[in-house]
């Protein structure tokens, strides 16, 4: 039985929240530790805007942001009180109308950046979806990783270095459902890497990069303080999720969309229906996860423990239009970015709450 971990009512009542269907799946059990949401979602600062679809954000150890922009393949400097300023471009493939989602995707900042000074992107190619690495001195990156399904849509995207500082690569179906029940596609997938694109020798599948399976298109990873790795996923037209990531399982995309009680699949902790979600990037901070939903044009907050999570509730409900992207700064705050096009995009930042006296 799964525990359910009570949310910090008390501190986002006094938010824009919004409580809709959405659900852990599981029955009351014991009470667990509560989680509170830490930043102020009332105080928000405009980073950069006038942009349109970033969708890649990471940080270097300066502090400042890069963004990645989907349709141009720019690369962005971005920080509090500068212009955004263009450091490079990836040429890629997409944003050729409404429905196209491929293009420049997801950004990591190498672990150990102050040695190699390397920087990872996910990108849209004529061939594929990739991944590469390049230095802010030569924005060419060199390819680590190919051969990842591409199509219009479901093309996944996001990068992130776990605490094992492995590079975990979370990718779509692109739109073949049957490539995420096939352990030789790189499809609907989350992939492990090495930095330096090869296989980990303690993947759950030998010479394979296949970390989980059975996904439809994965845009967000976070870990929570005990490194579990969780992920949000965009359903099909009835059921988001959140899941906790467990190395070789199968999440049963087509098979199961949502909460299926089939013991060969894991079922997810969290569903909301695509109206409320299309859940893209996630961050957990202090064990609060925070979910970016497009369609849902809100921030969903979920205390996380142990594999286990609590009450969804909702901040920023229709303030800022759709969310694709959010990030914990180095400065402390919270990051968010945008994705509502033609040029009306910003990267936002948030503080935390204030300790009480």
């Amino acid at each position: 039985m799964r525990r359910r971990l009570m949310a910090a009512g008390a501190v986002v009542a006094a938010m824009t929240l919004g409580v809709g269907t959405a659900a852990a799946q599981d029955e009351q059990s014991e009470p667990e530790p509560t989680q509170a949401v830490e930043f102020d979602f009332a105080a928000g600062e405009t980073v950069a805007e006038g942009l349109t679809i970033p969708w890649g954000l990471a940080f270097l150890p300066d502090g400042a942001g890069l963004v990645a922009e989907r349709n141009s393949g720019d690369i962005l400097r971005v920080g509090p009180g500068t212009d955004p300023e263009v450091v490079g471009n990836i040429p890629v493939v997409g944003g050729q109308g409404q429905w196209d989602e491929r293009g420049l995707l997801g950004l990591a900042v190498s672990p150990t950046y102050e040695e190699d000074g390397y920087v990872y992107a996910y990108y849209s190619t004529e061939e594929d979806n990739r991944v590469g690495r390049f230095t802010l001195d030569d924005v060419t990156p060199e390819p680590i990783l190919t051969g990842i399904p591409a199509a219009l849509n479901h093309n996944g995207g996001r990068l992130a270095f776990g605490p094992d500082g492995k590079l975990y690569i979370s990718t779509g179906d692109a739109s073949n459902t049957d490539n995420a029940q096939d352990l030789d596609s790189l499809g609907g997938k989350i992939l492990r890497a090495e930095p330096d694109g090869s296989v980990p020798v303690d993947n759950p599948y030998e010479g394979s990069f296949v970390y989980t399976w059975g996904n439809r298109n994965i845009q967000g990873l976070a870990w929570d303080s005990n490194d579990e790795l969780y992920f949000s996923e965009l359903g099909q037209n009835t059921w988001d999720e959140l899941n906790h990531a467990q190395s070789g399982a199968n999440y049963g995309w087509p098979i199961v969309e949502g909460t299926g009680g089939e013991p060969e699949y894991v079922d997810p902790l969290v569903t909301w229906t695509t109206a409320e979600a299309s859940p893209s990037g996630a961050a957990i901070v202090d064990d609060v996860m925070y979910v970016a939903a497009l369609r849902g044009q809100r921030l969903w907050t979920v205390p996380i423990a142990g594999g286990e999570a609590g009450e969804p509730e909702a901040v920023l409900v229709s303030d800022i239009g759709r969310i694709r992207t959010v990030e914990p700064g180095p400065d402390g705050w919270l990051w968010v970015a945008t994705s509502n096009g033609s040029g009306q995009d910003v990267v936002m930042r948030y503080p935390p709450l204030e300790s009480p006296e």
